[in-house]
């Protein structure tokens, strides 16, 4: 399975989510994550770890060879075991590899379609913001599942609604995950017609302890983050067992059921703000 996880606008937490996602999706599949944003990739300086191999070295491999394990050649592990396919910091380098990386499809399949398809694999690309130039559209259209961040106030809604025809995300039924307090899931599905698939807790302190501030003492498996993860990851693999995307303490007890440890990924903050009005029909939640 190939996933996109991206946002139309601010910085809601697409590469923190991406890892989460990715640390705590259930067994037997093997993740993987791939950073797919233009603006440059941050888990090689975040976790100290050499750009190279990465998207680059991919990309260059990726003209000759586009077999299913092609990818996992060139990710390396962060802290815990959790295969990454780390970006350059630089724009430039990151765009000018994704560009090379779209060219280089064999009989139409690219080299991240190509490794999703194999048996037990998950490939979590990371997008981070969409635009109509944004070289990561391609990697988006051709995912199984399209997961896109937003915060739940009135401006990053607002511009999530301007934002959906623009880049065609209409075609490619994305699935929402409201980041932090705000608006109802069902407000948002109202006035937007896109499901909601989820609410992404606001962990500050679980947030702080797992990207190493405040020590080790909770992992993915215990923070509300990592439980929220894991409970997505799950109803993704069991779309009929969905958990109701409106009610947090069903996820966060969905997922307590299955506390399978899984790659110990520390990942930082996400951060949220309340919500304004700013022209949207929804009702402020306060």
């Amino acid at each position: 399975m190939l996933i996109a996880v991206c946002s139309l606008g601010g910085s809601p937490g697409v590469t923190t989510w991406s890892v989460a996602l990715a640390a705590r999706w259930p067994e037997p599949a093997h993740p993987v994550v791939v950073e797919c944003d233009p603006s440059g990739g941050s888990l090689a300086v975040r976790f100290g770890i050499n750009p190279t191999p990465g998207l680059v070295s991919l990309t260059a491999a990726a003209r000759r060879d586009t077999t299913a394990g092609l990818l996992w050649d060139h990710a390396q592990p962060l802290p815990g075991g959790l295969p990454v396919v780390v970006a350059p910091p630089g724009a430039d380098y990151t765009r000018a590899a994704l560009a090379t990386l779209a060219d280089s499809r064999r009989d139409s399949v690219s080299v991240l379609r190509s490794a999703a398809a194999r048996p037990a694999s998950m490939v979590i690309a990371d997008c981070g913001r969409l635009d109509t130039g944004s070289p990561a559209v391609a990697i988006a259209r051709e995912a199984d599942r399209v997961l896109l961040l937003v915060r739940s106030r009135a401006d990053e809604l607002a511009r999530l609604a301007a934002g959906l025809s623009l880049v065609d995300l209409w075609a490619m039924r994305p699935g929402l995950l409201l980041v932090g307090p705000g608006y109802s899931a069902a407000e948002v599905t109202r006035e937007l017609g896109v499901p909601v698939i989820a609410t992404i807790p606001h962990d500050d302190k679980g947030a702080n302890a797992l990207s190493g501030i405040a020590g080790p003492r909770r992992g993915p498996v215990r923070s509300p983050l990592g439980r929220a993860a894991h409970a997505v990851a799950t109803a993704l693999v069991e779309p009929r067992t969905e958990a109701p995307a409106s009610d947090h303490a069903s996820i966060n007890e969905r997922a307590a059921a299955h506390l399978v440890p899984r790659h110990e990924i520390p990942w930082p903050p996400v951060t949220s703000g309340g919500p304004t009005r700013n022209g949207m029909r929804l009702e402020d939640p306060r």
